[in-house]
């Protein structure tokens, strides 16, 4: 596998997961905020965000001219998400069940950045 091909299936993979978060979020907003004792508006918005997410993840996973400029974006989006996330922590009062959800997007999204950073800033290997 080469190293365009490793971030181009980190940003399908990462687009792949934001799809099925924000459907979750979007479809479920009510009965999870219930659970995770956040506002339920608030899930439905992060959720409904997460489409165009993905849809810039997509496009900077087709490696045209100018994708680097989008995975720049994409990383920091991500960063700025794990970090909105960790803040959500401290201005809500979440159930125990919620904060796991946060703590553990949140680490994963971050996971995500790190990796497509990494993949980005690797030196491609010449035949």
């Amino acid at each position: 596998m080469t190293d365009a091909l490793s971030l181009r299936a980190l940003l399908r993979l990462d687009a792949l997961v934001g799809l099925g978060c924000g459907l979750a979020l979007s479809v479920a907003a009510g009965p999870l905020g219930a659970l995770f004792g956040l506002p339920p508006t608030l899930l439905l918005v992060a959720g409904l965000a997460l489409f165009p997410c993905a849809a810039l993840m997509l496009l900077a996973a087709r490696g045209t001219p100018g994708s680097r400029v989008l995975v720049t974006l994409v990383v920091v989006g991500n960063w700025a998400w794990a970090a909105a996330s960790l803040a959500l922590l401290a201005l809500t009062s979440p159930s125990p069940l919620g904060i796991a959800f946060v703590l553990a997007q949140a680490a994963v999204v971050a996971g995500f950045a790190w990796l497509e950073r990494r993949a980005a800033v690797r030196p491609l290997r010449t035949a």
